[in-house]
């Protein structure tokens, strides 16, 4: 038995099995962009820190 062209495009178009992967995708995209902002943003006020940590110690003599 042959099908009609538009019944198979109509199943295709009905067919949610991949719109679960998309929405995991978009979920990931949206997770990983948090995650680098909040890096770029805790990295920069953290080498400040350190940056500080090491001047204090470098006058103290506890390194060179």
């Amino acid at each position: 038995m042959k099908t009609h062209p538009l019944a198979k495009l109509k199943s295709f178009l009905e067919d949610e099995s991949g719109t679960t992967s998309v929405e995991y995708a978009v979920m990931l995209a949206l997770i990983i962009g948090i995650c680098i902002v909040s890096v770029r943003a805790l990295g920069n006020s953290q080498s400040g820190m350190w940056g500080n940590t090491t001047d204090k110690l470098e006058e103290v003599g506890f390194i060179e």
